[in-house]
Formats: C-alpha cells, sequence, structure tokens
C-alpha cells in the first residue's frame, strides 16, 4: 500500500469532515473567480458607457488673442488672425495611429442669433455623434430628424417661453421645436440646437467648425499621444485634452479593481484559516493512527507526505468545484450589475487554471504545520491513546 492510497482512504473514512473543508475552500475559490471575472467582464462595459460620457479631447480654432490690462484691471482681450477649422478636416481624425481608441467625434458650429427681442447662441450638432456623446441628456420630446425641427436647452425654452411642439421664427425662417433637454446644469441649458448643416447655413459658416469634442478614452489609453498625433493631422486647430476627465474616468476602474482585490485577499486568509484549523483539528483526532504509523518504521516524512496528500486532492477538488461556481455566479450576477445590455461574460483560462493553482497553494501552506505537528509526534505518546 502506498503513501496515496493511505490519504485517499483516510478521506473516504471522512467524509464529512473532508466535505466541510472542500466547500469552505471552494466558496473562497468561488468568490475570488466571481469578483476576478465581473471584473473583467465589468471593466470592458465600464469603459465602453465612459468612453461615450463625454468629451475629453477638445479641438478648437487655432488664434492670436491679446489681453488688455491698465492699472491692474483687465480691459478683456482683442483676438485676431481667426483660423476657421474645415468640416472636411475632421476625417483625417480617423487616419491617426491610434484611431481605434476614438468612441465619437462632434463637430460643433455656434454662433449668436436674435430671437425676437431675445439674444441667444445656435449650435449647429451632428444629432447622431451628439447623443452618442452625451448620452445623460433627456429629452422631452422628440429628436430632430429635419432641418427645421429645434432642440431647445431648458433655459432657453423658458426665456423664449415656448414648449414641445411650438414654432420659433429667426433667420428668415420658421421652426418646429420638437424637443426640449431636462435641465443638465452646463452651457446646454441656454442653447438652441439645430441640424449642423442648417446653422452653418444660417451662420454663414457653410463647411466651417467652430469647435469638435472628441471622446477617447480606454482603460490605458495614450491620452497625450493622441492629442498629438491630431494636433500633427490638424496644424491649423488647436487640441487639448480635459486632464481632469482623464484623471477620474482611470481613478474609477482603479478603484474599482482595488476593492475587487481587497475582498479577494480577505476571502483567500478566511479560505486559509478554515484550511489550517481543519487540517489540525484532523491531525489531533489521529494520534492513534500516526503512532501505529511511527510504530511499523513510517518515516517522518512519510506522515508529512500523508497529510499534505490529502490535503492537496481535497484543494484540487475544491479549486475545480469554487471556479465552476464562481463563473456560474458571476453568469447570474453580471446582468444586474452592469448597466449596459453589451456586457458579456470574460471567460479566461487563465482564471481557471490561477483558481486551481491558487486553492492547492492554499491547502498546501495551510496543511505545513499540521502536517510537520504529525510528523513530530512521538509514537510513544500517540499510543497511549490506546
Amino acid at each position: 500500500m502506498n503513501l496515496q492510497t493511505i490519504a485517499i482512504n483516510n478521506l473516504k473514512r471522512r467524509k464529512a469532515k473532508m466535505a466541510f473543508l472542500t466547500i469552505g475552500l471552494a466558496v473562497g475559490i468561488a468568490t475570488i473567480v466571481t469578483l476576478l471575472t465581473l471584473n473583467r467582464s465589468m471593466s470592458g462595459d465600464i469603459e465602453r458607457k465612459m468612453e461615450e460620457f463625454g468629451a475629453n479631447i477638445l479641438i478648437t480654432p487655432q488664434s492670436n488673442g491679446l489681453n488688455m490690462n491698465y492699472g491692474g484691471i483687465g480691459l478683456g482681450g482683442v483676438t485676431f488672425d481667426q483660423r476657421e477649422i474645415l468640416e472636411s478636416d475632421l476625417q483625417k481624425i480617423k487616419t491617426i495611429a491610434n484611431s481605434k481608441n476614438i468612441a465619437a467625434v462632434s463637430p460643433k458650429v455656434l454662433g449668436g442669433i436674435r430671437v425676437g427681442s431675445h439674444d441667444l447662441l445656435l449650435a449647429g450638432v451632428d444629432f447622431a455623434s451628439e447623443l452618442k456623446m452625451k448620452q445623460w441628456w433627456q429629452v422631452f420630446g422628440a429628436v430632430p430628424q429635419s432641418e427645421d425641427e429645434l432642440l431647445l436647452g431648458s433655459d432657453a425654452a423658458k426665456v423664449l417661453a415656448v414648449e414641445t411642439g411650438d414654432s420659433v421664427k429667426f433667420g428668415n425662417g420658421t421652426f418646429k421645436v420638437s424637443g426640449v433637454l431636462e435641465q443638465t446644469g452646463s452651457q446646454d441649458d441656454a442653447l438652441i440646437f439645430a441640424s449642423l448643416r442648417k446653422a452653418q447655413q444660417l451662420l454663414g459658416k457653410e463647411g466651417k467648425i467652430t469647435i469638435a469634442e472628441v471622446a477617447a478614452l480606454c482603460s490605458g489609453c495614450p491620452i497625450g499621444d493622441m492629442v498629438t498625433q491630431i494636433a500633427e493631422k490638424l496644424p491649423e486647430a488647436k487640441v487639448s485634452a480635459i486632464q481632469q476627465v482623464v484623471a477620474g474616468r482611470l481613478k474609477t476602474l482603479e478603484q474599482f479593481n482595488r476593492f475587487s482585490m481587497g475582498v479577494a485577499a480577505v476571502v483567500v486568509f478566511i479560505g486559509s484559516l478554515i484550511v489550517l484549523v481543519t487540517m489540525m483539528g484532523s491531525v489531533s483526532e489521529r494520534k492513534t493512527e500516526i503512532g501505529v504509523f511511527r510504530a511499523i518504521g513510517f518515516r517522518k516524512s512519510h506522515i508529512m507526505r500523508i497529510i499534505l496528500c490529502e490535503a492537496a486532492l481535497i484543494s484540487l477538488l475544491a479549486g475545480l468545484l469554487g471556479y465552476g461556481i464562481g463563473m456560474l455566479t458571476a453568469k447570474l450576477v453580471l446582468p444586474y450589475m452592469a448597466e449596459s445590455g453589451a456586457a458579456k461574460l470574460v471567460w479566461d483560462a487563465a482564471i481557471g487554471i490561477g483558481s486551481v493553482l491558487l486553492a492547492l497553494l492554499l491547502g498546501i501552506l495551510a496543511s505545513m504545520y499540521p502536517a510537520s505537528q504529525a510528523a513530530g509526534m512521538e509514537p510513544t505518546e500517540a499510543l497511549r491513546a490506546l
């Protein structure tokens, strides 16, 4: 009879206790697998959501300006040599080296208009790109579908005293208010939004853009390099990154990862304690058996190998069981935790292999002390229990 057979027979005789140990360790491994899988699955979903949650790169016309001060008092400034951004030039953004990291590009043309006795700012936008970038917009009514329809910010609607379905006259034309934005707390509240083509026509800026917003963010994306690449493609424009947005979004992902790792560390510690306590109890109950083994010639190394073999078998089963439970749990939980229905469960072979190896490592390390205690037991002391 070899040592592995003895270990297997010992496990068969103590089915209840070994089942408890296996389940305890499997729950710990399952928790880690669930957290890591959710982390991997949700990170992609979070990145997709945040990529479309506003701009983090701004493209504005290049210009020279002079600030005027007299006696320490600011008197405003003068802008000269104003350059325009051509709408056709924005297509060059798609040719940069990191173009795959760009989620959306939203061009805008801005200009002042007079509606009745009120001076307001008209913003011409591509509504498809704008809505993709500003998913927090809540529209009462409908988004404009034609060039004779407008979308009003909440403050602009109050100033003009109009609602959805009303008409607004300006620029020798009559436009229908198809929708009104819910208050956003931003400059959008005071704007009148029209289609890009119509606004360019009304403002006399056909083919020209006042500003373009770019949403380009993913975990580890080289925002600085992307700004440089866009600037090289658009030498007549000023390209800048909103560093606060970038830092805030990356910080969110980092905190989510840290939370997962923190919980995983606590679970690993608890799983190790379960193995240690259970194996210590098992060794204490088997003093007589160990004494007999020692009396018939088993060495200390043989006793240790029997105990560690039992721990390895239990840990291997716990690792496989924990991985299966963890993946099943992640699959059930993911739809409730991810806001986007596009979030998909990530099946990573590395997590499966890692969960089994981690279970083996925890089981063997936690069993080292009980095994050394058993191996160091004197036969005469153990046989006194007979």
